[in-house]
């Protein structure tokens, strides 16, 4: 049996790394783009470029509250009357303007977390929206959503963006939890029971697709499967979050589960 690597056996630099680098990428993606061309749809569903960045940087302005608040033991979580001025704020602000604020907000929270000593790091309990998290959890979360809106944009200006691999490898480690939170709950009871074999075509590495009363990837063979999924890692990884393109990722379904039952399994967020 293959054992997966879990965010608690991985470096909090690892995550913090990933995350700079993503939150780079994504800034020279938009440098210099023309308020018309910050205003066309990004591949989140119903969002502009623009919009994305609205959400990254009122979430970067919402999560450094939050981290400051844990570090002052206050484990108070997010509470509405706290965030809904800071998204109106945000959904007010409109092409370069946002983007420079995006860009200021990101910046301050990464500073933050940079900030944080051996003591905090290993103390320090970030009061979250799913709970309070540990500081490699916390981490985890906003790779997660840092790098896929990162690919929303990114996708919408160049037709061959792909996530990066450390990226991918540091985010397949907590799949299963995104795979458990965001599924379809219609298609899961329609598809169910199953195991669907996952082979990934660029990683060794084998995992079972669990279909029961809940859902679970785990890294494990399928005792008998009733369905294969193969892909790159890179592009599973996309699936799972909703972000599947079904003519350009070579990704393929075979048995019970097919693609498009797959996609509806996987709406993404």
């Amino acid at each position: 049996m293959t054992q997966a690597v879990t965010p608690a056996t991985t470096a909090p630099d690892s995550w913090l790394s990933a995350l700079h680098g993503s939150s780079e990428r994504l800034a020279a993606v938009v440098e210099g783009l023309s308020e018309e061309a910050l205003a066309r749809p990004s591949f989140a569903q119903g969002w502009s470029v623009a919009r994305v960045l609205s959400h990254l940087g009122s979430a970067a302005e919402i999560c450094t509250a939050l981290v400051l608040r844990g570090l002052a033991d206050d484990l108070t979580p997010p509470r509405q009357e706290d965030n809904v001025p800071v998204w109106e704020r945000w959904n007010a602000m409109a092409g370069p303007e946002l983007r420079a604020a995006w860009r200021e907000a990101d910046s301050r929270h990464l500073s933050l977390l940079d900030a944080l000593d051996d003591s905090a790091r290993s103390s320090l309990r970030v009061p979250y929206f799913s709970g309070p998290l540990s500081v490699l959890e916390y981490v985890g979360y906003r790779l997660s959503e840092q790098s896929v809106h990162a690919w929303d944009v990114d996708i919408a200006l160049n037709p061959a963006a792909v996530i990066p691999a450390a990226e991918v490898d540091l985010l397949w480690d907590r799949l299963d939890l995104v795979a458990t939170r965001f599924r379809d709950a219609h298609t899961l009871s329609r598809l169910a029971p199953g195991s669907i074999a996952v082979r990934l075509t660029d990683r060794p590495r084998t995992l079972c697709l669990l279909l029961g009363t809940e859902l679970h990837i785990y890294p494990c063979e399928a005792a008998e499967p009733t369905g294969t999924l193969s892909g790159s890692a890179e592009a599973v990884l996309r699936l799972v979050y909703g972000r599947n393109r079904p003519e350009e990722d070579g990704v393929t379904a075979t048995g019970a589960a097919t693609l498009p039952d797959l996609r509806s399994l996987f709406p993404g967020y």
